[in-house]
């Protein structure tokens, strides 16, 4: 027998009834899109202030303007959570990268180690960098800046690297917290069939 309150969440979720409006209306708007409710938005929902704020961050990092592709935003994402061992976003933002990326065994490699993935020199970089952001103590020198401007970054696109990093750090750390479960429908996503 599971005890377990919810696979959202060992703290549990709200009733959809009880939740405030804007919040329902995220769930029904994800229900019609994705024919379900991530269990992230269900374990934030407890605390609608931090849904609230940490929705709208995670929308501006990665859905907004950016010198950095979706793909890209998502790639850092599972080579951080796999890096922190965070099992929801590494199959989350996995589906998200093989979707994006349209390259579902190159998105599998970043998930097991990014650094034997073979991804394109660009993306190498970029993943280099955030698992650096990754680390604890972390402070890049002049140096380190100069080299990804060399390598053709922008200020912008730096900035949007260890921002996407540092916040996934918080994410695959709050995720453990709760003991997150990913949605069963993420492991399919994105994969497309194979012909016999």
């Amino acid at each position: 027998m599971n005890d377990r309150p919810s696979p959202a969440s060992r703290f549990g979720e709200p009733p959809e009834d009880a939740l405030p409006d804007d919040i329902r209306e995220i769930y029904q708007t994800n229900r019609t899109k994705l024919g379900f409710v991530p269990n992230v938005f269900r374990a934030y929902a407890r605390r609608p202030e931090h849904f609230r704020a940490f929705m709208q961050y995670h929308d501006v990092l990665m859905k907004g303007p950016s010198g950095l592709s979706r793909a890209e935003r998502e790639a850092i994402v599972v080579a951080v959570s796999s890096e922190n061992r965070c099992q929801y976003c590494m199959v989350a933002h996995g589906a998200a990268l093989r979707i994006l990326g349209k390259d579902a065994m190159l998105a599998e490699r970043i998930a097991n180690n990014w650094r034997t993935s073979g991804a394109p020199p660009r993306l190498m970089t970029i993943l280099g960098f955030a698992s650096r952001v990754n680390e604890p103590g972390f402070a890049p020198t002049d140096e380190d800046l100069a080299a990804l401007r060399a390598s053709g970054f922008s200020d912008d696109d730096i900035w949007d690297i260890a921002a996407i990093a540092a916040f996934f750090g918080f994410s695959n750390r709050m995720a453990g917290l709760m003991d997150m479960r990913p949605n069963d429908e993420f492991y399919d996503m994105g994969r497309g069939k194979k012909s016999v």
